[in-house]
């Protein structure tokens, strides 16, 4: 008996925490599918950080302006996104980064990415940001298929 107060009491609370957190619908991503890739434009990171912290969702940020090679791009999602020590730095690596590991953490409550200023250089070209962009594409569609919100915003430099 007591059990099942201390379960009620406990899931009160975190009816009373959802209850206190605007719907997405409230917030400057109204409008914006809940999985989806997309050029940041009229968004801006602070905005987009402040919505993530309200809705309780993860806030990732990686800020590329300083990267000239697609090795230099996976260090610093690496370094900012604080993936683990053994990320292999490679496209397939970062994609399972991005999914099984959180995956297997438990129930996520959404993602909010922002990959600002993607080098166009010759030594990261059109195809890398395509392929790089495509990682977060496949993404969303894994967190799609679990009914997890994933949106990631980008610029290019």
């Amino acid at each position: 008996m007591k059990r099942d107060l201390f379960l009620t009491s406990m899931e009160r609370d975190a009816e009373m925490d959802r209850s206190l957190r605007p719907d997405i619908a409230e917030t400057p991503l109204k409008g914006v599918r809940s999985n989806i890739v997309q050029s940041i434009r009229a968004f801006r990171v602070q905005d987009l950080q402040d919505t993530a912290r309200a809705v309780g969702q993860h806030f990732l940020y990686a800020n590329l302006a300083n990267a000239q090679s697609k090795q230099d791009v996976l260090d610093l999602i690496a370094q900012q996104f604080m993936l683990p020590a053994h990320f292999g730095k490679n496209f397939d690596a970062l994609y399972d980064c991005m999914t099984d590991p959180l995956h297997k953490s438990g129930p996520q409550p959404g993602f909010i990415v922002v990959l600002e200023q993607i080098p166009a250089t010759a030594k990261f070209d059109k195809e890398a940001r395509e392929q790089l962009l495509d990682i977060f594409r496949d993404t969303a569609d894994y967190w799609a298929d679990r009914k997890i919100p994933f949106r990631c915003f980008y610029s290019f430099l």
